[in-house]
């Protein structure tokens, strides 16, 4: 029974586990807005490949 009490102590005061969650949300955020970026940013860019084409 010590030794299970011992383990669930352990456990608790450890934290590093939160440490990579947080890395994993930022890590998500900045995917997300990459993402969203990039889709905006290249429409705009092949409209503007596509006029120039057109214009040639």
């Amino acid at each position: 029974m010590k030794a299970l009490k011992n383990l669930v102590a352990k456990l608790v005061k450890d934290d590093c586990g939160g440490e990579v969650l947080e890395y994993a949300l930022i890590a998500g955020l900045i995917v997300v807005a990459a993402v969203a970026v990039i889709s905006t940013v290249g429409t705009k860019v092949v409209a503007k490949w596509t006029s120039l084409s057109n214009s040639l």
